[in-house]
Order: structure tokens, then sequence, then C-alpha cells
């Protein structure tokens, strides 16, 4: 099956994220969509599994198979959570609202590690940029100042909220560049911080329900591996115990 089929047929999840999720769209923002397909069951027992993901058909389209999204929002992607948060759905379907449901049980305090650990990454880059071009790239800035907002507020709160709010103006003043590198350093310290204070207190359980989720996914491969599809002669027979022993 091609992979572009995967996504057209089998998608259970789709959704817009980037600046117009996070409510900081300005005129020329693309749209950037993601989402989650089903992969048929039968398919993951040839020797060529279907894939983990599948970049468009869509130009900014991107999508997981359902296993690997679980497995990243486990371990609090941050990219993965804050899709699986989007405001902006654009398809869901019975799969998918049950993944929809299970959003809680991928909330841990493993986020402090996880959202600071991508964020620090970001700053080392925007700090070459000031060293080898006097400025950063500051829409970077202004997102990796989103970012570290998002998580600290996830840690006090135990919700994730992707949109910006009232915070929008002050976050495109760093993307237009009104604002010093210092200032904007001032703040991602001030941030970090206040996010590690939060976790001490945080409302989110330790461990994301691995457990939960797992049963989800074993309940949806099962279901998925009893519908008739064109993928296998004799799969059916295979699912019913017809057959077993005959090679």
């Amino acid at each position: 099956m091609r992979p572009e089929t995967l996504v057209r047929d089998h998608t259970i999840y789709a959704c817009v994220m980037g600046s117009r999720a996070f409510g900081l769209a300005t005129d020329g923002s693309d749209t950037d969509r993601r989402g989650v397909f089903l992969a048929p069951t039968p398919l993951f027992w040839r020797f060529d599994k279907p894939p983990t993901h599948v970049d468009g058909p869509l130009e900014e389209q991107f999508s997981w198979e359902l296993e690997r999204f679980c497995e990243l929002a486990l371990r609090a992607n941050p990219n993965i959570l804050e899709c699986l948060h989007s405001p902006l759905v654009e398809y869901v379907d019975d799969t998918g609202r049950e993944l929809l449901a299970l959003r809680e049980a991928f909330l841990s305090r493993q986020a402090l590690e996880t959202f600071t650990r991508y964020a620090l990454g970001q700053r080392k880059k925007l700090e070459a940029d000031v060293r080898s071009h006097g400025a950063p790239r500051w829409k970077h800035a202004m997102h990796l100042l989103r970012l570290l907002t998002s998580a600290r507020d996830l840690l006090r709160t135990g919700r994730l909220t992707i949109d910006v709010g009232d915070r929008r103006e002050a976050l495109l003043e760093v993307k237009r560049g009104e604002v010093t590198w210092p200032e904007v350093e001032s703040r991602m310290n001030r941030l970090a911080r206040e996010a590690e204070e939060a976790c001490r207190h945080s409302p989110l359980p330790a461990e994301p329900d691995r457990r939960r989720v797992e049963d989800f996914l074993i309940g949806v491969r099962r279901a998925s591996a009893l519908q008739p599809g064109p993928y296998d002669e004799g799969v059916q027979g295979v699912v019913d115990g017809r057959g077993i022993g005959q090679r």
C-alpha cells in the first residue's frame, strides 16, 4: 500500500498546527497540517512493514502511524503533545475520538525534561546565530518563548493550552525584532526557572498512563485485523483460526 494511500484512506485524526494553531499567524503564514493514520493490521504481518510516518502528500503535511504517534506522546514529545491539543481539528473519526479522549493519559511531569531539552537545543542555535550574525532568527526566538511558556503552564495547571491568547502581541514583537536579545534571554531564563518550580508542585503524575494507552492500541489493532480488506489472501482465515498449522 502506497504511503499516500495510508494518509488518504486511513487517517483517524488531522489538525492544523504551527502559527495558525498558536494564534500567531500573520499574512503569509503557512498552513502546517499534521495527522495520525491507522495502518491496517494485516500490513504488519508482511516482511515489509508500513511506514511509521508519511511526509505529504499535501505541502506542509506530515502524518504518523498511530503506534509511533503514541510512543512519542508517551515520551512527552512537545510536537506530538501539541498536535493532540490543537484547537484546529480538520478531521476525526471514531478511533480518532478515542485517541483524543486519552490526552490526559499522555501527560506527566516528564514534560519538564522533554520541553526544556528541546528548548535548550533551539536556544543554542539562536546563540550561534547571534555570534555569527549579531542577531538570532527572531521567528524562532518567538516560538521558543511560546514553548517555554506552554511548558510552564502545563506543569502548573496540568492542562496543555496551544493558543497563546493575550500573549500574542508580546510574542509578535519578538518576531519583528522589537525586543533586544538580552531581554529575550532574560525571559527565557525566567520561564525555565518558573517551569522547574511548577514541576515541584505539579498536579501531573510522575509518569504517563502507559497501560491505558497500550490497551487502546491493542483494541484498535484487533478491530482492524477483523475488518475485511484487500491486503492478503487468506488473512481472514488466519484471524478466524482456519489454516493455522497447515504450513
